[in-house]
């Protein structure tokens, strides 16, 4: 008897919650977007997001080295630091300042521009590889394929790793890669 008593009352519980669903003026148990207390996404891409504890992702590592200022003025103006901020694993060979002073006059300011934003981000994109690639595992003689599409010969010498002519000078681990700091623009 205690058993069909809690079933009808249960049955009957459901029935008047139901009901008082159907019956609802429209809009009355609705929540308006003001009210609702969950937070839409930031825009602004990945890298908006604020964290000063993780270990920091190439563009972090990059935008922290004074050594790098105009490589992250290109990343910028290529609009890749969204891109460059994400899981990867991405392996960049940044540049030096020095080693885009030492292209021809006019080269970096060039490429600056707005309107050659497409040259630009190939450029850039050839000094990336996805994945994680360590010097110590880059071989003598190896070719590899960037992902802009440029092949860079590898070569050994003097207990330094180069790719072409650029020697890698440190690598700095990073949250979402690795980072090579070179000592000229990848060709």
């Amino acid at each position: 008897m205690k058993k069909q008593l809690l079933q009808v009352l249960t049955i009957a519980g459901f029935i008047s919650l139901f009901g008082a669903c159907q019956n609802a003026p429209e809009g009355e148990n609705a929540q308006s977007p003001a009210e609702s207390t969950e937070q839409a996404p930031a825009s602004g891409g990945q890298s908006a997001i604020s964290d000063d504890v993780s270990q920091p992702n190439v563009v972090k590592v990059a935008i922290g080295s004074k050594d790098h200022t105009t490589l992250v003025k290109a990343v910028q103006a290529a609009e890749l630091v969204d891109a460059l901020s994400n899981n990867g694993p991405f392996t960049v060979f940044a540049p030096t300042n020095a080693a885009f002073d030492a292209l021809p006059p006019g080269t970096v300011e060039t490429l600056l521009k707005p309107e050659n934003k497409d040259k630009l981000q190939n450029v850039l994109y050839n000094h990336v590889l996805v994945g994680v690639f360590k010097a110590e595992s880059l071989q003598d003689g190896q070719t590899i394929t960037m992902f802009g599409g440029a092949k860079v010969k590898v070569s050994l010498k003097d207990g330094k790793v180069y790719l072409g002519n650029s020697a890698i000078l440190a690598s700095v681990p990073a949250s979402n890669g690795l980072v090579h700091v070179v000592d000229a623009v990848l060709q």
